[in-house]
């Protein structure tokens, strides 16, 4: 059984490989909050479908995927989330 860290290290490196994610789209597409705030409607939302969390310039249909989602796996897309954030505060602080 995999550890909670290597999960959630693994859905990173996915959101950058797979997914073509990267720190400097975090730095100008999410500069406000949006992945705090993604990260937190993924894992406060109680399976009633609700949108109205996510940042508004987040894609409905991805939203809609990824509440879908079991519960462990939202918890891991949301410590990716988390881990994103932190690459994209520590990216601009060396800057």
């Amino acid at each position: 059984m995999k550890s909670g860290i290597t999960l959630i290290l693994e859905e990173r490196v996915q959101q950058l490989n797979k997914h073509k994610r990267s720190v400097e789209d975090d730095i100008k597409y999410n500069c406000n909050g949006e992945l705090r705030e993604g990260a937190i409607a993924l894992i406060c939302n109680n399976g009633d479908g609700d949108l109205s969390k996510f940042p508004l310039k987040w894609n409905d249909i991805m939203c809609r995927h990824l509440i879908n989602k079991p519960y462990k796996e939202r918890l891991i897309i949301t410590g990716a989330l988390i881990a994103a954030e932190i690459d994209r505060i520590q990216h601009l602080e060396t800057s």
